[in-house]
């Protein structure tokens, strides 16, 4: 799709429909329910990084191994979304997504019951692969659930909102969760949401056609191990360094995988990721925009969380609380964001909330050891939040407009594998950056240095925008008269 207003309604541009489309009731109702699902993934990512401390001590992790309960659901998330895109293209995606999110919600019931370490890492990695099941298919039942125009754009703007700002509310959740309960009830509360959207999808969201064709293979297995062993070696990284063996191994087959991905990709008759959705400009420039802003942000929270903590003197629920102005911001802007892109056009959106964040992320560079949470943090959690919002609708429309109705699962997988991939890059660039200035006992030496890091993040991707999503230049078509010369000049 070259123009952003053949996303908005026919006719008038400037106004909501009066009248409401029929089965209204009930697509919004199936949109409701799938967004619940994908809060609850979204959730997930951080809902125990406020309880880590609390899981140590019960379950005596050690300091090594304690990052494990949140790379494993990282990793298995991110190396499998690829292929739950394609499964859900071809096998239908509520069936798909039905899947996924029972997987996901036994995993977390097992979660809640681990007695040991491993038993906790590997149900971590299993609710992972649940949500990499279900998540693509998220975003393509929304698109197809949606009975116009209108209706698509408002969705999409939730699906930003809830995408976006789920991670703080996680912290938020967390931190009241562990305070007033159990570290285990951050993963016990999936168990009634899931089981409630398990009885509901099938009563209010109908399933996809499906795609006949052979399934491939040797692209799912390269796309899966390549991106798993991309993200492992970028978690790892501050830990055993750039320069080691692990590290460089595990780019050099992550990098060699991807090639095979690609080789695949353009000979295989029903490939698992399109080429064509990574030839257009416009959605390559808006995939590396999402996966700049989400590496900032991601880096934000595990740097925040633990300013709170340790120079605040927060608890966990208070940690979660200081977030709360990045929720309210994103989800404010969510109510004008449907309103705004008819008529400012994606690409000015996302420039200005790029713009926004490299700002916000500067000023949280000043935080010191007597910084106070209104002085330091506050006035940046709320340009970061309303930063946030503006960027996640357009970026998200701009990756699926043009996308084939049959394609829709593959190109949400790697809209969100992308996501995955940023927040992945960002936590291990950032956390590198901080270490490299860090004094051992204290938080704040490296923080500024970790904070602009963020910002230049930020500041790229303002870069990308505004050199990748600029509107396609129109055809000039040269008319040529194939008359003979002769009766040209007797019609003149």
């Amino acid at each position: 799709m070259s123009s952003t207003t053949s996303l908005l309604p026919q006719g008038s541009r400037h106004e909501l429909p009066t009248d409401l489309p029929p089965q209204a009731g009930r697509a919004a109702a199936g949109i409701a329910i799938v967004l619940v699902a994908q809060l609850m993934i979204v959730l997930d990512a951080t809902v125990v990084n406020v309880a880590l401390p609390r899981i140590d001590a019960d379950l005596a992790f050690g300091p090594a191994s304690l990052s494990w309960v949140l790379n494993a659901y990282t990793l298995a998330f991110g190396g499998l979304l690829l292929l739950g895109g394609r499964l859900g293209d071809v096998l239908g995606r509520r069936r798909t997504f039905e899947v996924g999110l029972a997987v996901f919600t036994v995993a977390s019931a097992l979660g809640g019951l681990a007695q040991t370490p491993d038993q906790l890492v590997a149900t971590r990695a299993l609710q992972g692969v649940g949500a990499a099941l279900a998540a693509p298919s998220v975003l393509a039942l929304l698109t197809t659930s949606a009975p116009d125009e209108a209706a698509r754009n408002r969705a999409l703007a939730l699906f930003g909102a809830v995408s976006s700002g789920g991670a703080s509310i996680g912290l938020v959740l967390g931190g009241l969760l562990t305070d007033v309960g159990s570290w285990r009830w951050t993963l016990f509360i999936n168990v009634p949401l899931g089981i409630a959207v398990l009885l509901l999808v099938g009563r209010f969201v109908d399933e996809t056609a499906r795609r006949p064709g052979r399934f491939d293979l040797v692209g799912a297995a390269s796309a899966t191990v390549g991106a798993v062993s991309l993200v492992w070696a970028l978690i790892g990284a501050p830990e055993h360094g750039w320069g080691s063996a692990r590290t460089i191994g595990g780019f050099v087959l992550g990098a060699a995988l991807l090639l095979l991905l690609a080789r695949t990709e353009t000979r295989h008759p029903h490939p698992m990721v399109q080429p064509h959705l990574v030839r257009n400009r416009r959605r390559v420039g808006a995939l590396a925009a999402m996966a700049l802003v989400v590496g900032a942000n991601l880096s934000m929270f595990f740097l925040v969380v633990q300013y709170a903590q340790t120079v605040l003197g927060f608890g966990p629920l208070m940690s979660g609380v200081a977030f709360l102005p990045f929720s309210l911001g994103i989800f404010a802007m969510s109510r004008v964001t449907p309103w705004l892109i008819g008529r400012v056009g994606p690409r000015a959106m996302v420039m200005t909330g790029t713009g926004a964040l490299t700002l916000g992320y500067a000023w949280l560079s000043a935080a010191g050891a007597d910084g106070t949470y209104l002085g330091t943090v506050f006035g940046p959690m709320v340009i970061a939040g309303l930063a946030t919002g503006l960027v996640f609708m357009p970026i998200t429309v701009t990756v699926l407009a043009g996308v084939e109705p049959e394609h829709a699962g593959a190109a949400s997988g790697l809209l969100q594998t992308t996501q995955q991939l940023g927040s992945a890059i960002g936590v291990a660039v950032i956390v590198s950056v901080y270490a490299a200035g860090a004094v051992p006992g204290q938080l704040v030496p490296g923080l500024q240095a970790a904070f602009l890091t963020s910002a230049g993040f930020a500041a790229v991707a303002l870069l990308v925008t505004a050199a990748l999503l600029r509107a396609p230049a129109p055809q000039v078509v040269e008319l040529v008269d194939e008359r003979e010369p002769e009766a040209v000049a007797e019609a003149a």
